[in-house]
């Protein structure tokens, strides 16, 4: 029997279990356990730390674990482009849509495959270099003239902040999956949507429409929300749940607008709306 102590936030419910009693074990055992260590989010559980020495034991398996996850996450991601490279030559589906679907699909899958490594600091190293990979076939996905120059734009941009999320936030805050939520379905779906019916235009950006923006709150809201009750659910944290989907639709407001605003030229999509997110995210789940 485990003794525990509860301590209510307006957003999270934390258990801290004593030291003489162990906390459970995680309830899917493929995936890296939660830990109840104390975190700089204080609303959130911390990925465990490393004991000082690993046994040998330990290192290999995690070292095991990681490459197999590695060799998961690859495969996922050329499957991806695959599909949709044999989508685009048989004209089934436009170029244009091909690359934002990529674009949408690739930085979820990535997201959702976190819990599959292991919680040596390694993995998280190898998960951001993964986030970098590319190919010819990947460059054609990406870009809208299949022109690797095109790499140094919108595509770089994407693959950094898919680094940064990865880095800061990794599996130990919603901060992270909000910022890759809006990022990849709400900017994603909003200019999807905007191309095919966005024929009514906002009056200070006429670049931008209201189909696209309305798409970008609704898609981006309900994709950061299915993230983090994904992670929710694996036990990597726990929201309360009437404060979260609040604090995720005023994430979404923001990016919102700050992707509806007059300045692509200026700073791409894949910069402001990722930063407003984290920003925004940051600032609505620690106060």
């Amino acid at each position: 029997m485990s003794l525990s102590l509860s301590f209510t936030n307006p957003i999270l419910s934390r258990h801290v279990y004593s030291a003489v009693c162990p906390p459970p074990p995680p309830r899917f055992l493929f995936l890296s356990p939660r830990t109840t260590t104390t975190s700089r989010f204080h609303i959130l559980y911390r990925a465990p730390q490393r004991a000082a020495a690993l046994s040998a034991t330990a290192a290999t398996a995690s070292i095991i674990r990681d490459t197999a996850a590695s060799a998961a996450v690859f495969a996922g991601a050329y499957a991806l482009v695959f599909t949709f490279d044999i989508l685009t030559e048989k004209e089934l589906i436009q170029q244009s849509l091909s690359r934002k679907l990529v674009h949408i699909f690739s930085g979820l899958l990535f997201a959702i495959s976190w819990p599959i490594f292991s919680n040596a600091i390694e993995a998280r190293l190898v998960t951001q270099g993964l986030s970098s990979a590319n190919d010819q076939s990947l460059i054609k996905s990406v870009t809208r003239e299949g022109d690797p120059k095109e790499l140094l734009r919108g595509p770089l941009y994407y693959v950094v902040t898919l680094m940064l999320c990865t880095l800061l936030f990794w599996r130990e805050s919603p901060v992270g999956l909000i910022s890759l939520g809006m990022m990849c379905g709400g900017d994603g779906v909003a200019d999807i949507m905007g191309r095919k019916f966005g024929s009514a235009k906002i009056p200070y950006n006429q670049g931008k429409s209201w189909v696209g923006s309305i798409s970008m709150f609704v898609f981006g809201f309900f994709i950061s929300i299915g993230m983090v009750c994904y992670y929710s659910a694996l036990g990597y944290f726990q929201l309360d749940w009437g404060d979260t989907v609040q604090r995720v639709a005023l994430v979404s407001l923001v990016a919102t607008v700050v992707e509806s605003l007059p300045i692509s030229n200026l700073l791409d999509d894949n910069i402001s709306v990722p930063l407003a997110s984290m920003l925004a995210a940051y600032f609505f789940f620690t106060h």
